[in-house]
């Protein structure tokens, strides 16, 4: 895929803010920094920081405001126009204490010859939103932390279009610049193609012949299908499935070499097709034992079981392959969410009729293939297991899992995989492994 690196994108983001907050301090105009009371969308005003700003591309002469609502999630920052600000008061910036290093950029390679490796930023990401300041973290973490924060700060697109929905954007996406800085982009929702005008997108209507994801159907049940997609073999969809996820989940590590993943689609089926709800990645040959990599369902198919569905789904491949597996860390909110209650729901069902007998946390594990870290914590959270004489005791009655079972954060999820549906072995090395 042709692609500005980070790097490059970040750079040319901060060349052109400084023009702009030039150009901006001329005209007596707010400038990028500057901190207001603003008017948001629900009609509440609240302190925002100006990120960015922007010719309008509605009102023409106008210009936009790219701003962040202190104390709100990242997801909730927009495009504003001047008639929303309190110019009356212009605030104190509550992080003027802190040094702002947030637009910085810093050589990876600090000089040397050290490399940074798909898995260095992978751990780079668990620390969701830095805990720590710069200073505290280790260089190549502290340069890695930077990267993303320059170049995730402004989300350019607003919405996209993909199949019948009009999709609001939460996040910042890596689009090549000419998509990346659209306020609408139009996805076809069969091959995933992106285009910037909505006659570019009829016409591939008219000529996409695609109506399911490349690869294998692997499982089929009523209207719901779950297609296997190798990223070596279907690249550039995978690309731009990255491409797509990233613009629902925040911290988010996105690599074009989609090649070394298993992707795992799921899809609504109807007479015209099968339309795109959600997926998992996964490495072909993960060295943390992860069995995600990432999940994404899109937000019109949210909180309707489909979330829950692909956690499943994972966890029984993982059965399948008869070992036992965790997501990748860090998950986003709704992860942490959607992952506590699966697991719940799972060992509470497995300790219904728990009677005080010998099952032990290893023994919960192989069955269930959850990883037995993920299910001390689970039975901590509730109240369920003690540690006595230097290891985990379960502590449980029937009446007490009954409790949690009526409570609907632990109730069956509305979709659950039938292992009678699934098409699928695990691969041939996965397979020799095992008899081993």
């Amino acid at each position: 895929m042709d692609c500005q690196t980070s790097s490059e994108y970040a750079e040319n983001s901060k060349e052109e803010s400084k023009k702009k907050g030039e150009k901006d301090v001329e005209n007596g105009a707010p400038v990028i920094g500057e901190h207001f009371l603003v008017r948001r969308s629900d009609g509440t005003w609240n302190a925002a920081e100006i990120i960015q700003t922007r010719a309008s591309e509605v009102n023409e002469g106008k210009e936009e405001y790219y701003v962040h609502y202190e104390g709100f999630n990242r997801r909730l920052d927009e495009w504003v126009e001047i008639d929303r600000f309190d110019l009356s008061n212009k605030l104190e910036d509550p992080h003027s204490k802190i040094k702002d290093m947030s637009i910085m950029m810093t050589d990876l390679s600090d000089g040397t010859d050290r490399k940074i490796t798909r898995n260095q930023k992978r751990k780079h990401d668990e620390i969701n939103h830095v805990q720590k300041t710069y200073e505290e973290m280790d260089p190549t973490t502290a340069a890695l932390e930077k990267e993303h924060e320059a170049i995730t700060k402004i989300k350019y697109i607003d919405k996209i279009q993909i199949g019948r929905y009009e999709i609001d954007a939460w996040y910042f996406s890596p689009y090549p610049e000419e998509y990346g800085k659209q306020s609408k982009l139009w996805i076809c929702e069969y091959c995933l193609k992106y285009m910037r005008l909505e006659k570019s997108y009829r016409y591939h209507q008219s000529q996409c012949t695609s109506r399911h994801p490349p690869g294998k159907e692997i499982y089929r049940k009523g209207t719901i299908s779950v297609f296997e997609t190798d990223g070596k073999d279907a690249k550039i969809y995978c690309q731009n499935l990255c491409l797509l996820a990233k613009l629902f989940l925040d911290h988010k590590t996105l690599y074009f070499d989609v090649e070394p993943f298993m992707f795992y689609i799921l899809t609504e089926v109807d007479r015209q097709g099968c339309h795109l709800v959600g997926y998992f990645s996964k490495e072909k040959e993960s060295p943390d034992g992860n069995n995600v990599a990432c999940i994404m369902t899109l937000p019109p198919y949210q909180r309707k079981g489909y979330g829950k569905f692909l956690i499943d789904f994972s966890y029984e491949l993982s059965k399948q392959e008869g070992t036992v597996g965790s997501p990748e860390k860090p998950l986003s909110d709704l992860g942490k969410l959607s992952y506590r209650s699966y697991w719940s729901w799972v060992l509470l069902e497995e300790l219904r009729d728990f009677r005080g007998d010998t099952r032990s946390i290893r023994e919960l594990s192989e069955k269930t293939s959850i990883t037995q870290h993920d299910i001390i914590s689970t039975l901590q959270s509730l109240n369920m297991i003690k540690y006595w004489k230097g290891q985990h005791v379960i502590c449980v009655t029937p009446k007490l899992v009954e409790e949690h079972l009526k409570s609907a954060q632990f109730k069956r999820p509305v979709l659950t995989v039938d292992p009678m549906y699934l098409r699928w072995e695990p691969p041939r090395k996965m397979l020799k492994l095992m008899k081993k």
